[in-house]
């Protein structure tokens, strides 16, 4: 009977994690996917001032971070257009790669999008090593300097 009893509740654990699972893309897998040219929409969710520090190139500002509030989620309804009309996958950008892009993924998958679709940068932008590959604000004029040199 204990052993039963175990079973099943490693059963609802298994199940319940699995619901809440977002799916997440390895830097260096993102980066081959970027260098290849694979069609895909980055859906940076960075707030303005560190999207003007870094982002990627191509990417979709948008500054929901961190997708909690109706407002900040209203800021994600600007890309859904693009995405509905789209099959390329998604790359979802945050700080960190934790709750606002998972707020992010729960909230585009609530509009429709298909989970298929959907991927988080692991470790976000703070924990992606190619800093080389990042379009950067470098001067104090506020221009706009692209490191990569797969835009070059």
């Amino acid at each position: 009977m204990k052993r039963y009893l175990v079973f099943t509740v490693c059963l609802v654990f298994l199940f319940a994690s699995s619901a809440f699972a977002a799916k997440y893309v390895k830097p260096e897998d993102f980066k081959m996917w970027l260098e290849s040219g694979k069609k895909l929409i980055i859906v940076d969710i960075q707030p303005a001032e560190d999207f003007k520090k870094h982002h990627f190139k191509g990417s979709i500002e948008t500054n929901a971070y961190p997708a909690k509030t109706d407002e900040e989620k209203k800021r994600l309804d600007r890309v859904l257009p693009l995405i509905m009309s789209s099959s390329d996958d998604i790359v979802i950008i945050c700080p960190r790669g934790r709750s606002g892009a998972i707020n992010t993924y729960e909230y585009l998958k609530s509009k429709g999008v298909s989970e298929k679709r959907l991927y988080i940068l692991e470790g976000g932008i703070a924990g992606w090593p190619y800093k080389e590959m990042l379009i950067k604000k470098e001067d104090t004029k506020g221009e706009t300097i692209s490191n990569n040199p797969c835009s070059q």
